[in-house]
């Protein structure tokens, strides 16, 4: 029972300067690889958050030595920038590893099939469009769910030459 509470200085000592290694050096590998690391998550992005924060945990409990969890690490995100480039070649592979925008929403009318398969209640679009200080749903275009799962309102606009919806389907 004592060790569960305090083990040895040694073992705070160790997991200490791990902790400020492993910060360090996932600090410096996110800093390199930019910003797709830091965006809003796509189901792709949130494995790849998942998988750095169970490495740099292993990495300051001493579970993994600092070399082979910088290993890890790099790899992770280099896995992740080749996916990412696969997927800006490939249509078909995009479409594997980042799911398609749904509409949910459009021209006044719910769009229930989408809805189910999102399971997205009508409360929770009207959520959205008053998060976007909308009163008159008749001004609502569209609502998307997007591929990190955040719904977008778009308001309707007169003259449009070029839409940002003519990649969704429902339109």
């Amino acid at each position: 029972m004592e060790e569960l509470l305090f083990k040895n200085w040694e073992s705070v000592w160790h997991v200490g300067v791990c902790a400020v290694l492993a910060y360090i050096i996932l600090f410096l590998f996110i800093r390199i690889s930019g910003k797709r690391t830091l965006a809003k998550l796509t189901a792709f992005d949130f494995v790849v958050t998942v998988t750095l924060g169970s490495t740099l945990s292993s990495m300051i409990l001493a579970k993994v030595p600092l070399v082979d969890g910088s290993v890890a690490l790099a790899l992770i995100i280099a896995m992740q920038y080749l996916l990412a480039w696969m997927a800006r070649e490939s249509n078909t592979l995009e479409k594997v590893i980042n799911s398609s925008p749904t509409m949910v929403f459009y021209r006044g009318e719910f769009l229930e099939d989408a809805m189910k398969k999102e399971v997205l209640t009508r409360e929770e679009i009207y959520a959205e469009i008053r998060k976007f200080r909308m009163l008159d749903v008749d001004q609502v275009e569209a609502v998307v769910m997007e591929l990190n799962g955040e719904l977008t309102v778009i308001k309707k606009s007169v003259g449009t030459s070029h839409s940002s919806l003519e990649d969704i389907e429902n339109t």
